[in-house]
C-alpha cells in the first residue's frame, strides 16, 4: 500500500490546472512528495503523450529521484523511469519519465528546439535558481510560445515566490501544498563563536553536543568537501562506537552517497556531514536533528580565474529555514545553529540567483547558439548587460563569436563540449594532450599557496600521486572523459604554457622592469607575483589564477611560456604598430614602432618619421595628464571672461574642465613642435585662449573689463579681477596729480599704493579722499624712511614720477 503524502491532497487540482492550461507552478515544502508523486500522476492521468522530462539540480538528486519513482512502479531504473546526466545515462526504449540534470536539458533543446517526442518538462527545486535552470526555463518558454503550444511546463519549488514565475510562464495557475512538518526547536549559541578557533572544531563540538542531548539521526550542513573531511577527522576521535559518520557531497562515488541517505541498521545512529546537496531534493532517512554551520558554498564569477569559483558565504535565512525543516520530516526535531540568536537578523533573506553572480560566458555561448540576444528571452532575472558584454568579448577573443556577435563554427563546437569555453577552446585546439591540464584547471588547487604559483608543480604532483586520493581519483576520471571528447590533432606536442595560453589568451603576462616580479597581461591588466616565487624571473608567463584584485592582481597560479610559442599560437594577432603616446613616467611624447600581442610589447624601435600632427595629438594626452597650468597673464584673461559670464555676457566657459575636454579644438593647432612637459609649460596660452572668443567678444571684453589701465605716467598696468573687483598695484608717487579716481568695468578701481620698496602703504577706491585724509600721516612716516623720494605737501598738484631725488654733493 502506497504511503500517503501531503502532495496527494492537491494533485487533483494540479492535474486539472495542467490539463486546462498546459502550465502550472506547484509550491510545496520539502518532504511534501512533489518529486515522488507529480511525474507519476501526470503519467497515470494520461496528460503526457510523449516523454516526461524532470530536471534536478544535482546528479545525486537525479539518481535518487529516478530510483524512488521506479520503485513505486515496482521496476528497475531504465524501464519506465530513467535518468541522464553528464557521463551517465540509464534509459531504455520504453522510458516515459527521464530525470535529468539541468545542463542536459539545454543540450536537448539546442539539438532539437521543438523537443520532439517530449510532452512535459518539470523544473524541480527551481528555487535554487541555478544558471542552467533559468536558461532552460527561458528556452522552454520560447519553444512553447513559438513552436510547441502543446508542451506542458511545470515549475516546482519549496520556497520561491510563485507570482513572478507564474507571470513569466503566462499567468500559470499556482497550486500550493501545505506539506507535512513537525515542529522544530531552534537552539542558538549562547554567544558568538570565537574567531581565533577553527571552524571545524566549533562544528565538531556542536555536533557532539547534539548527539548527547537528542535521539535519532543527525544531519550537519557544512559548506564543502574540505570542511566535511576535517570535521569527520575530528569527530572520529571522540564519537561513540554506535554512531556512523556518513559524508555526503557531490563528488563522492554514488555508492557512498547512497550509504548516507539510507537508514542505519537498528540500534545505530548516524551523523550525515553534508553540503547543501541535502537541503531540499534528497530524502534522508531517520533524521531528527539538524546542525547548521550557517555557511554555504556558491558559484560566483571570480576575476582571478576568469571563470566561476565556489566561494564560502553566509547562508540565507531561507536556506537556514529549509535546513532546519529537515529535522521535522518524521517527528518533532531540533535544529542547532552555529551562531548566536542576535546574529540571525544579519543573514541575507534569500540566496542570490546564480545568473546574478556567476560567470556568464557559458550562458552567452548558449544564447549565441540559440540565435537570440538575452533581452529577447524570458528570463526571471535578466543577466546584467556589463557582465554579458564581458562574456561576449571573451568568446570573441576565443573565436567562438564573430565581430557581429554571431556564433562561429568553432563556437558551435565549444557548445558541445561540457566545459567552460576557455577550457573547451584549449581542448578543441590542443586535443587529448590538454585533457590533463583541463581537468586540473577545472578543480580547486590541491597544493595551496605555500608551494608557489607554478602550475607545472601541480601537474607533476598529480602524476606522482602527491595529492589527496579523492582529488587524484576525480581528476584522473575527468581526464579519461575529456580525452574521449577531445578531437584528434596533428603537429608537435604543446608545452603546458602553450596549452594554458589557448585557454587564457588575455592572461599572457610579460615581466616589467624592476626587482619586484610585476607583469603586464595581454588583456591590459596588471599582476604581481611573490618576490620569492620560482617563476618570478620568467620573462613570459600565462596566469591561470589570481586573487582578482582589479588594480593589481596577485598571481596565485601561472606557468612559463616561451616567446617562440606565443608566435606559433598567435602569429596572426601579433603585428607591428606605430605608437605615439604620452609617457607619464618620462613626461614627454614617445614615438615607437612596436611588435605587440594585445597589451604586450614583444619588440620596439624608435619611430623616427612620426608626423608633427601625430606628435601633437599625443601631446594632447600630456595636456590632459598634466592639467591646464596658466601663467598670471593667462589667468587674468580667464578671470575677466568669467566675470563677464557671471554678469550674463555671452562668452565661452574657460574652466579647467571645459578647456581639457575641448583641447582638441582650441589647443591642438598650437602644439606643433611641443613634445615635453617643459616645452608645454613655456608655451604662451594667451593667444590660444583668445582664439576661443570672436572678434566682437574680444572687443566687448576689452571694453567692459579691460586688461590694463594707463597711469598718469602713461604706463600700462595689468588689472587683476580675481576677487570680482578690478584691482592694481603701483608706487604711490606714480599717482601724484590724480584728482579723479579711475573707473574700470563700471566700478571704482581698487588701488594698492606701494612704498618705494614695493610694500603696501594704502589700499583705496578713492584717491582724492586719500590725499585729503590719510596722506599726511603716510607722508610723515615715509619721508623719514625714504628721504630721497618726493613727498610733496600737495600731491594733487605734484607731477607723477618713479624717480628719486639726486644725491646732493
Amino acid at each position: 500500500m502506497q504511503t500517503k503524502l501531503p502532495i496527494d491532497a492537491v494533485l487533483p487540482e494540479f492535474l486539472s490546472a495542467l490539463k486546462s492550461h498546459g502550465i502550472a507552478v506547484l509550491q510545496a515544502p520539502p518532504g511534501a512528495g512533489k518529486t515522488t508523486r507529480v511525474p507519476l500522476a501526470i503519467l497515470e492521468a494520461r496528460l503526457a503523450r510523449g516523454k516526461i522530462i524532470m530536471l534536478e539540480p544535482r546528479r545525486l538528486a537525479a539518481r535518487a529521484a529516478a530510483e524512488r519513482l521506479a520503485s513505486q512502479l515496482g521496476e528497475m531504473v531504465g524501464e519506465t523511469v530513467g535518468y541522464a546526466m553528464r557521463g551517465a545515462r540509464k534509459s531504455g526504449p520504453n522510458t516515459r519519465i527521464e530525470v535529468v540534470t539541468e545542463g542536459i536539458l539545454t543540450r536537448m533543446i539546442q539539438t532539437d528546439p521543438e523537443l520532439a517526442g517530449i510532452s512535459t518538462v518539470i523544473f524541480d527545486e527551481f528555487h535554487e535558481r541555478s544558471l542552467n535552470a533559468d536558461l532552460g526555463l527561458a528556452l522552454c518558454i520560447e519553444c512553447r510560445t513559438a513552436l510547441r503550444e502543446d508542451l506542458n511546463l511545470i515549475v516546482m519549488s519549496a520556497t520561491l515566490d510563485a507570482a513572478p514565475v507564474a507571470a513569466l510562464l503566462g499567468d500559470a495557475p499556482v497550486i500550493t501544498s501545505e506539506g507535512r512538518s513537525y515542529p522544530v526547536e531552534p537552539i542558538f549559541l549562547a554567544r558568538p563563536i570565537l574567531k581565533d578557533r577553527r571552524f571545524e572544531a566549533n562544528m565538531a563540538d556542536l555536533i557532539l553536543t547534539a548527539l548527547d542531548e537528542t535521539q535519532g539521526g543527525v544531519l550537519a550542513f557544512l559548506p564543502g568537501e574540505g570542511e566535511i573531511r576535517r570535521t569527520e577527522a575530528l569527530l572520529s576521535k571522540s564519537i561513540s562506537k554506535d554512531v556512523n559518520l556518513r559524508p555526503l557531497f557531490g563528488a563522492m562515488k554514488f555508492q557512498d552517497q547512497r550509504a548516507a541517505i539510507q537508514p542505519e541498521i537498528e540500534g545505530r545512529r548516524k551523523v550525515v556531514l553534508a553540503t547543501s546537496i541535502a537541503e531540499t531534493s534528497l530524502t534522508i532517512e531517520d533524521i531528527r536533528v539538524v546542525v547548521d554551520s550557517g555557511l554555504a558554498r556558491r558559484a560566483r564569477f571570480d576575476p582571478g580565474t576568469g571563470m566561476s569559483r565556489l566561494v564560502t558565504e553566509r547562508a540565507s535565512r531561507a536556506e537556514a529555514t529549509q535546513r532546519a525543516g529537515r529535522a521535522g520530516r518524521v517527528a518533532p526535531g531540533t535544529a542547532y545553529k552555529l551562531w548566536a540568536k542576535g546574529e540571525n537578523g544579519t543573514l541575507p533573506a534569500f540566496a542570490p540567483a546564480e545568473i546574478e553572480t556567476a560567470d556568464l560566458t557559458g550562458l552567452a555561448l548558449e544564447l549565441a547558439l540559440w540565435g537570440a540576444p538575452p533581452e529577447d528571452l524570458p528570463f526571471l532575472s535578466p543577466p546584467a548587460p556589463i557582465a554579458m558584454k564581458e562574456a561576449q568579448d571573451l568568446l570573441q577573443s576565443l573565436g567562438a563569436l564573430d565581430p557581429a556577435r554571431r556564433i562561429t563554427a568553432h563556437g558551435k563546437a565549444l557548445a558541445r563540449i561540457p566545459l567552460h569555453p576557455r577550457l573547451g577552446h584549449m581542448l578543441a585546439h590542443a586535443g587529448p594532450q590538454s585533457a590533463e591540464l583541463a581537468a586540473v584547471l577545472n578543480e580547486r588547487d590541491p597544493m595551496g599557496r605555500s608551494t608557489g604559483s607554478d602550475l607545472l608543480l601541480r601537474v607533476r604532483a598529480l602524476r606522482d600521486s602527491r595529492v589527496p586520493k579523492d582529488y587524484a581519483s576525480r581528476v584522473k576520471q575527468e581526464i579519461t572523459r575529456l580525452k574521449k571528447l577531445a578531437p584528434s590533432t596533428q603537429g608537435d606536442p604543446l608545452s603546458l604554457g602553450a596549452m594554458a595560453a589557448l585557454a587564457y589568451p588575455d592572461r599572457i603576462g610579460q615581466r616589467r622592469k624592476g626587482d619586484v616580479p610585476r607583469y603586464i597581461l595581454s588583456g591590459g591588466k596588471g599582476a604581481v607575483m611573490e618576490t620569492s616565487d620560482v617563476l618570478g624571473n620568467a620573462p613570459y608567463i600565462v596566469v591561470t589564477d589570481t586573487d582578482g584584485n582589479p588594480r593589481e592582481a596577485r598571481i596565485r597560479q601561472a606557468v612559463q611560456i616561451e616567446l617562440s610559442e606565443m608566435h606559433a599560437l598567435y602569429d596572426e594577432q601579433i603585428g607591428w604598430i606605430n605608437e605615439c603616446a604620452w609617457s607619464k613616467r618620462d613626461k614627454r611624447v614617445i614615438a615607437y614602432r612596436r611588435e605587440k600581442l594585445g597589451a604586450l610589447i614583444l619588440d620596439e624601435r624608435l619611430w623616427k618619421d612620426a608626423s608633427e600632427e601625430t606628435i601633437a595629438q599625443a601631446m594632447l594626452e600630456g595636456v590632459r595628464a598634466l592639467g591646464i597650468n596658466l601663467s598670471p597673464a593667462e589667468e587674468r584673461f580667464r578671470t575677466r571672461v568669467a566675470l563677464l559670464r557671471s554678469a550674463g555676457e555671452n562668452l565661452p566657459d574657460l574652466s579647467d574642465e571645459t578647456l581639457l575636454s575641448t583641447a582638441q579644438e582650441w589647443l591642438l593647432p598650437y602644439l606643433t613642435g611641443i613634445k615635453t612637459a617643459v616645452q608645454l609649460k613655456a608655451l604662451n596660452l594667451l593667444e590660444p585662449l583668445k582664439s576661443l572668443l570672436s572678434w566682437e567678444q574680444l572687443q566687448r571684453l576689452e571694453q567692459a573689463a579691460p586688461s590694463h589701465v594707463e597711469t598718469p605716467l602713461g604706463r600700462r598696468v595689468a588689472v587683476n579681477y580675481e576677487y570680482g573687483t578690478p584691482e592694481i598695484e603701483l608706487r604711490l608717487q606714480e599717482m601724484f596729480g590724480t584728482v579723479v579716481h579711475p573707473i574700470v568695468a563700471g566700478q571704482a578701481l581698487r588701488v594698492t599704493l606701494l612704498s618705494p620698496a614695493g610694500r603696501p602703504v594704502q589700499t583705496t577706491t578713492d584717491i582724492p579722499a586719500f590725499w585729503d585724509t590719510s596722506y599726511a600721516d603716510v607722508r610723515k612716516d615715509m619721508r623719514g624712511r625714504y628721504p630721497r623720494h618726493p613727498w610733496p605737501e600737495n600731491p594733487r598738484e605734484a607731477d607723477p614720477t618713479l624717480r628719486a631725488k639726486r644725491r646732493s654733493r
